[in-house]
């Protein structure tokens, strides 16, 4: 380990092998961090767990008490971030508003500067969230989707996987996967069919969703009723199903 004499590290804190801890970094007692992480300098590490491979940022803070009215301060709740995240600098991440609840990160995952992620949310893998963008308490960003940069996410709201959030753009509503929005407030404008094809999504999968898209945002049918069409006339692909389920499990709505 290579622990700067300026950092403050209780002695109850877990580290694992090969951890790098900048100058004036604070970690506390409940803190882990796995194997070949490293903490900038300035970090403030309370209740929060690191997988391995992850890269903190200067001056960022994690596992801090969420920012929600009446909370207890002593609550023990944690932050679970997975493995091989890269963190930029000045991020808060605070940790879940009930007793044994979390907010959680998986692995890959590159949140750049000044993003602020809220008690309880859900990240999950290989997603990006750009500069100054937040997410308000229990929201959800799913597998490979985009945040862009100052998007403000409403709390509760999910996004789905391989979505595409413009900058500036303001969520109130769920967001389905594998559209792209943009606007104030937020409105679908096409599909990420970049990310789909990166993702190795063939050809015909592809036509599918857009048809699915087609039915839902431009045509003369409601959700309700494009949903049904949807059901009667496509293949029910991978991506078809998961679509069709994330609009029947929307509690706000979704955006079209």
């Amino acid at each position: 380990m290579n622990i700067h004499p300026t950092a403050i590290v209780d002695k109850k804190a877990q580290l694992g092998e090969n951890v790098l801890i900048g100058p004036f970094s604070q970690i506390g007692a409940k803190a882990v961090i796995g194997d070949n992480s490293e903490i900038g300098s300035n970090v403030i590490l309370d209740r929060c767990s690191l997988g391995r491979d992850c890269i903190i940022g200067h001056c960022t803070i994690i596992g801090g008490l969420p920012q929600s009215i009446g909370i207890d301060r002593n609550i023990d709740s944690r932050v679970l971030i997975g493995n091989k995240n890269t963190i930029g600098e000045h991020v808060g991440i605070h940790r879940g508003s009930k007793v044994g609840g979390a907010t959680t990160i998986g692995d890959e995952n590159f949140i750049m500067s000044m993003v602020h992620i809220g008690h309880d949310c859900h990240i999950c893998n290989n997603t990006i969230i750009t500069t100054f963008a937040g997410f308000s308490g229990h929201g959800y960003l799913g597998n490979r989707a985009v945040v862009g940069g100052n998007a403000g996410v409403h709390q509760f709201v999910r996004i789905g996987e391989m979505a595409m959030v413009g900058a500036m753009c303001k969520a109130v509503k769920d967001i389905p996967p594998y559209f792209m929005v943009e606007g104030v407030p937020a409105a679908a404008r096409g599909l990420n069919t970049v990310g789909l094809k990166r993702s190795g999504v063939t050809v015909s999968e592809i036509s599918a969703i857009k048809k699915a898209y087609k039915l839902m945002c431009r045509s003369e049918f409601n959700l309700s009723q494009a949903v049904e069409k949807i059901k009667a006339d496509l293949e029910m692909t991978e991506q078809i199903s998961n679509l069709l389920k994330f609009i029947e499990e929307s509690e706000r709505g979704v955006t079209l």
